[in-house]
């Protein structure tokens, strides 16, 4: 299985900030919408950055960065450095790199334009998805 069947089943909206974007009002989107991170990005499909409920939290545990925290842009804190991947990686590829490299989310990219998100939670889901169709085949083959 590969990243694109897992954005043909979840579909591929990401939710996006502008780098100018509070901190305050990223903390609203990301409660309104239940997810963990959103995508920096100017028109939706570039990648500037990413902002994640950790990098929310590590700046509030400074006490010297703290001052003013909800009123800063997302710029200041966001991730610049964002690993992602392409539609034809595998599960395990991206579960090897999440793992790796301790991130929880990876823009999809082609032609370096963003095209949808996996989470950790796609890629477990998915692969827990796979496991239970191999041990229906086995046991169906041992039964047989």
């Amino acid at each position: 299985m590969n990243v694109e069947a897992i954005l043909r089943a979840k579909g591929a909206k990401v939710v996006t900030v502008t780098p100018e974007t509070t901190v305050s009002e990223a903390a609203k989107i990301l409660k309104r919408a239940r997810i963990g991170a959103v995508v920096v990005s100017n028109d939706g499909s570039d990648i500037l950055g990413i902002l994640s409920e950790r990098d929310i939290v590590n700046t509030m545990a400074e006490p010297t960065k703290r001052t003013g925290l909800l009123d800063k842009p997302v710029s200041a804190l966001m991730t610049r450095d964002v690993l992602t991947c392409v539609p034809e990686d595998s599960v395990q590829k991206c579960m090897a790199v999440m793992t790796d490299s301790r991130v929880r989310h990876l823009p999809v990219v082609r032609a370096d334009r963003m095209i949808g998100l996996v989470s950790i939670g796609d890629v477990v889901k998915n692969r827990l998805e796979e496991l239970e169709i191999e041990a229906g085949f086995l046991r169906e083959l041992i039964a047989s």
